[in-house]
């Protein structure tokens, strides 16, 4: 039987500075937004979920500051669903578990949660697909980041196809844990995205959407299309 997640969205609340740059199209410097990130990870509470202090979690990932930098200044537009890059933490130093419910919808306050669909263990079963080539990663920048409205009502094994035929990759769980993690904008009704990145070796393919004024990750099957459901992507990730 077709799992059908629920499209419901949290009725929007005064803006907060989590998440900023706001859903306006704004003009930012890159290193600037690097450290804005970094900010945000530490304020949730990364550090200690790594096991380091602060201070060494920021100086582990300083080196990715430079490759902020170098993607140059440019706009981003988190309400159009697109963003220049996005400082990722994977389940190596963080994980699923724990910053799933660090997530809110943008304006919102209740935390985003696993859905219950994922049997015990299963998570640990979807892992980065080699076409990632993300094995033994800690901490990246991933780059050129779209939610991939686009292929909103498309069959998911078809979207994933046309994307691969672009060349651009797609999001892994933690990556798309930390788009919204970073720009909570991005996730909104009848925008949400799935995550192809991510497999356990059967027909589920994991998703972000909206369920009781909060995010969700769930899954759909990949032979079945729903009208809000995209797949997001990426044009590349780079390491230090």
């Amino acid at each position: 039987m077709t799992h059908a997640p629920e499209a419901t969205e949290a009725r929007p609340e005064p803006e907060t500075t989590r998440g900023a740059p706001m859903a306006q199209p704004t003009a930012f410097e890159a290193g600037a937004e690097f450290d804005r990130q970094v900010r945000t990870l530490t304020e949730l509470g990364y550090p200690a979920t790594a096991g380091l202090a602060p201070e060494r979690f920021g100086a582990a990932v300083e080196p990715l500051r430079a490759v902020a930098v170098a993607s140059g200044n440019t706009r981003c537009e988190p309400g159009t669903g697109r963003v220049p890059f996005v400082l990722v933490v994977t389940r190596n130093l963080a994980p699923i578990g724990e910053t799933m419910p660090r997530t809110t919808l943008h304006g919102g306050r209740l935390p985003g949660f696993v859905d219950r669909t994922y049997e015990p263990g299963a998570l640990e079963r979807f892992v980065a697909t080699e076409e990632t080539g993300l094995a033994g990663q800690d901490a990246y920048l991933l780059l050129d980041v779209e939610r991939g409205e686009e292929f909103c009502g498309a069959v998911p094994h078809d979207a994933m196809e046309a994307i691969a035929g672009r060349g651009r990759t797609l999001l892994t769980i933690e990556e798309g844990i930390a788009l919204i993690t970073h720009f909570p904008q991005v996730l909104v009704k009848n925008k949400c995205f799935s995550l192809g990145g991510s497999r356990a070796g059967d027909r589920r393919v994991p998703a972000l959407w909206i369920s009781q004024k909060a995010p969700k990750l769930g899954w759909c099957w990949e032979g079945n299309p729903h009208t809000w459901l995209g797949m997001a992507s990426a044009g590349a990730r780079r390491t230090a």
